[in-house]
């Protein structure tokens, strides 16, 4: 599957968008304004003007509708949700080369609200995953414990977990662990 720079650039925006939400870590990690510019600077999201209180609560209404996204079963709701997240933001495509990226596409108008950028970016962004055929790698964690959500962009579909030095980790060395005892509870003949 081919996914350019910038696709793959808005998917790891959404994937850290959607592990912000409180449901996911416990604890809301966008709780103000400064919170978000400061997201907004570490995900080098470009034109983007002075931040408010509204546009905290509608990037946070969007952060939902994102995710619903991941966890529908089928494509054809999927994409009747892109759909309506990218109707929503009202479009505006062109061509651009700032930042030494080259030349791409924003899906955005210049100097856009936040929440509307990120609609459009990250909209089409999956738009394209399903295009491609692949709504499989859209995925949530495995781990029991684990809310997170990432997209498997690997070669053969085979990520399980959010992150594999983590809860990857965690249930290797239990599941290891819980074998070890197993061993030790059957009596040696």
């Amino acid at each position: 599957m081919l996914i350019t720079h910038d696709t793959e650039c808005a998917l790891s925006i959404l994937v850290e968008l959607l592990n912000t939400a409180p449901e996911v870590c416990g604890t809301e990690l966008l709780p103000d304004v400064a919170a978000l510019d400061a997201f907004v600077v570490r995900q080098e999201i470009s034109e983007v003007d002075s931040l408010t209180e509204d546009d905290l609560r509608n990037v946070h209404r969007l952060r939902t509708r994102l995710r619903e996204v991941f966890v529908t079963e089928g494509t054809e709701e999927a994409s009747e949700l892109i759909n309506a997240l990218v109707a929503d933001a009202g479009t505006t495509p062109r061509l651009t080369n700032h930042d030494h990226h080259g030349w791409h596409i924003h899906y955005f108008a210049p100097h856009a609200a936040l929440h509307d950028h990120l609609a459009a970016e990250l909209g089409m962004a999956l738009a394209f995953i399903l295009t491609a055929a692949e709504r499989d790698r859209l995925r949530r964690c495995e781990a029991p414990d684990c809310a997170r959500v990432f997209v498997d962009l690997s070669r053969n579909r085979s990520r399980r977990y959010c992150d594999s030095r983590t809860c990857g980790n965690r249930l290797h060395v239990a599941a290891y662990r819980a074998r070890q005892r197993s061993a030790e509870a059957v009596p040696s003949v």
